[in-house]
């Protein structure tokens, strides 16, 4: 599944569990949308529902506080949220092999106190559920609609057509995998080893080349000055395929680039370039046209990587043949905590 887990936390039309004589709450593009007597909902929101949801990351923790209000257009507010910085990536290893990775567990539960702490203590009192979502495959899902996340990795993950079953036998070499998801459905996700940290290995590659020849430059400075040059550099001609990982199911593949020209080799123009290939891998993977004929309609973006990152938005809007808005950076920590308050909801009303 992936370094850092396999949880899959989301919002989804038919979160409840199988059908039962008594109604329940459902979420659906977002909301808590009542199945119930107005009567009886409203004695199921006597009391306050307020569900704390935890994104646990390698690269950052995030927490977010949210409290049911069938009366907002959503069906929830976030009372309160905060992210920390986790920097977990150990030193490299031999245990972890050439291309493995190691994290230091205890830098992601340090962000995660921090995070905890900068909450208001009164509100914590008052939670009644915890949702934990692991970002490399936890989503926030909207019906009718994908979520692409882009953190340190990728992922792209969409609901398949009612009746959808996946072969018994997973293909190793098929770069799409599919998980048991709510009311007998299946979640299709096409995940990517190269994402964020893809971009991070070209800084870091850049603050050593500057190194190397006797400079001292901030990888924050590389990365604000790399993405203000592609982000005037609309388009290029280089191509880059930024595999520098592989792949799971092309675990041997590397980078390239390609179509190199003496007039696109500014900055500009490789930046853009990579995040283009970032983008463009993951179609390889998952074709958007197959996206269409599986009923998607719009595209929710969401990550660290994405949400920092205007040049890489570009991209997608420009790949994607659909509608696509960004979440905020909280929203895979929300959406755990909207599972938790609709499971305490579907017990007040049943």
């Amino acid at each position: 599944m992936g370094r850092r887990g396999a949880s899959m936390l989301g919002v989804a039309e038919g979160l409840a569990p199988p059908r039962r004589p008594e109604p329940a709450w459902r979420v659906q593009e977002g909301a808590l949308l009542p199945q119930t007597s107005a009567a009886r909902l409203s004695e199921a929101m006597a009391a306050r529902v307020v569900a704390l949801g935890i994104d646990l990351g390698t690269t950052s923790v995030k927490a977010a506080l949210v409290e049911a209000v069938p009366g907002d257009p959503t069906g929830f507010v976030v009372l309160a949220s905060c992210a920390r910085a986790a920097r977990a990536e150990a030193a490299q290893s031999a245990a972890a092999g050439p291309q493995g990775q190691e994290q230091d567990v205890s830098r992601i539960i340090q962000a995660l106190n921090e995070c905890l702490a900068a909450l208001p203590r009164q509100l914590l009192q008052e939670v009644c559920g915890i949702g934990v979502s692991g970002q490399m495959h936890g989503v926030m899902f909207w019906k009718t609609g994908q979520v692409l996340n882009i953190s340190t990795s990728v992922q792209l993950a969409t609901s398949m057509p009612s009746g959808f079953q996946p072969a018994q036998t997973p293909d190793p070499a098929a770069p799409i995998s599919y998980f048991p998801y709510f009311d007998r459905s299946y979640l299709a996700v096409a995940a990517s080893l190269n994402g964020g940290n893809v971009l991070a290995t070209f800084v870091h590659m850049l603050v050593q080349w500057m190194a190397d020849l006797g400079l001292e430059v901030e990888e924050s400075t590389v990365y604000s000055c790399m993405i203000q040059a592609a982000a005037q550099q609309r388009d290029t001609c280089l191509t880059i395929t930024p595999t520098v990982l592989g792949e799971r199911h092309l675990p041997d593949q590397l980078a390239s680039v390609t179509r190199i020209s003496s007039s696109a080799l500014s900055l500009g123009h490789v930046t853009r370039a990579l995040c283009r290939g970032i983008v463009q891998n993951l179609h390889s993977m998952l074709p958007f046209q197959q996206l269409k004929e599986w009923g998607v309609e719009r595209v929710i973006g969401s990550g660290s990587a994405l949400s920092r990152n205007e040049v890489l938005k570009q991209e997608v809007q420009r790949a994607f043949p659909f509608p696509v808005s960004f979440g905020q950076d909280v929203d895979a920590a929300v959406g755990a905590a909207l599972v938790m308050l609709q499971r305490n909801l579907n017990q007040r009303v049943s």
